[in-house]
């Protein structure tokens, strides 16, 4: 018996995902606006081709989320930056296979 290939390539591509679909089903996030915004960007990084759903894909995902909660006020652009760095360090701190844990 054959397990299904995951929907998703890494868990951070399904947590944008559900980000986005929540904003959207709680009202914040028309999804034609979404994917407008999300379309543009695909072009602007040259994206047009078929994409597989890798990380160039929710990269520009990512990159269109951000700037739509920058722009509506639902998050401050240097906070976000911050909360990303602070990702980054205690990403590359922790061991492979070990939960990763932000510093307070």
């Amino acid at each position: 018996m054959t397990r299904p290939e995951p929907a998703f390539a890494e868990p951070w591509h399904a947590q944008v995902f559900a980000l986005t679909v929540h904003l959207n089903e709680t009202g914040r996030l028309p999804w034609t606006d979404w994917a407008d915004r999300f379309g543009a960007t695909l072009a602007r990084h040259g994206l047009a081709r078929d994409l597989d759903g890798g990380d160039d894909y929710f990269t520009a995902w990512l990159e269109t989320l951000e700037a739509v909660l920058a722009e509506t006020g639902a998050a401050d652009p240097k906070e976000a930056m911050q909360v990303k760095q602070a990702w980054e360090t205690a990403y590359l701190a922790t061991p492979h296979g070990q939960p990763v844990h932000l510093k307070d």
